[in-house]
């Protein structure tokens, strides 16, 4: 289990991550995502230790986590952008892991040699952006980490890369009970691989939910009128998140079940009322609106 508690990383004047408080359960697949500049990677590096906090504490299965190598090595970051020296392969590399890491696994590193193709003895720098990114998930994956950490991990890997590499994460959650948090801004992907979420806005966090319970918490609402009542709030009493009006056809995002707000709806003779489930990338674009990141005022 990982615990922040009430962390806090300042960089000159501009906070980061700000008295942020969150618990990552046991076998979680956690999607990280927020505004840019909202503090995903800067949480990350600070799990991984490259920061240290300025204010709160990490805490991994209740010991704190910076400066504490054993509990480091149940972890592993893959960073935005993996850093490889000039000479790195990923042979010479898995040489350097297998003494750090008390976990390594060889069965699992001739697996993920195999199912990458991509050679080992070849200098990581030398490769593509995508192969770069598949040589640090060979290494990362064969020390069998309890914790993983992957900021932006699908920039640049193809279709059939990224769906080998969720299906390889969830064996290692199903089978391991192994804690996955991935900073991402498509959302897409992790809406297919996560069971929660987590959005960040300016180092603060605005929620933390279930992804199923999530869905189902909000809908996207088109009300159409042949006359549009003459009443001081259109929508009073329903927990609206935004309305965009085009005429006499409002687009509502509503928090809150059809059986909550639909008979309020109805009250207002609608000629046509449709509901549907937002998707994760709808949901965060509603919440981030409403923190106030409206893209409508940036110029």
């Amino acid at each position: 289990m990982i615990e922040f508690k009430n962390l806090t990383k300042r960089f000159d004047k501009v906070v980061a991550v700000d008295n942020l408080c969150l618990d990552i359960k046991q076998g979680t697949v956690l999607g990280l995502v927020g505004s840019n500049g909202s503090g995903k990677s800067t949480l990350l590096r600070m799990l991984s230790g490259v920061f240290a906090p300025d204010e709160g504490e990490i805490l991994l299965d209740g010991e704190s986590l910076f400066d504490n190598p054993a509990a480091k090595g149940k972890c592993y970051f893959i960073p935005d952008f993996p850093y490889f020296y000039n000479s790195s392969t990923i042979e010479n590399t898995a040489a350097l892991l297998r003494d750090i890491y008390p976990n390594w696994s060889e069965f699992q590193y001739e697996k993920y040699c195999s199912m990458f193709p991509i050679d080992r003895n070849g200098r990581i720098i030398n490769m593509s952006k995508g192969m770069q990114r598949q040589a640090a998930l060979i290494l990362a994956l064969s020390t069998c980490p309890d914790y993983l950490f992957l900021d932006e991990i699908f920039d640049g890997l193809d279709p059939v890369v990224r769906h080998l590499l969720k299906k390889i994460l969830i064996e290692h959650v199903l089978e391991h009970g192994m804690t996955v948090i991935i900073a991402s801004h498509n959302l897409r992907e992790l809406e297919d691989l996560c069971d929660r979420v987590c959005l960040m806005h300016r180092g603060k966090v605005l929620m933390e939910r279930d992804i199923d319970s999530l869905r189902l918490e909000f809908r996207k609402v088109q009300v159409a009128f042949n006359q549009v009542p003459n009443v001081p709030d259109l929508f009073a009493g329903i927990n609206v998140v935004n309305v965009w009006r085009n005429g006499n056809v409002f687009n509502v995002t509503i928090r809150g079940t059809e059986a909550e707000f639909m008979p309020q709806l109805n009250a207002l003779n609608p000629a046509y009322i449709s509901a549907m489930p937002l998707t994760l990338e709808e949901i965060f674009i509603s919440e981030m609106g409403a923190a106030g990141y409206d893209t409508n005022n940036i110029v």
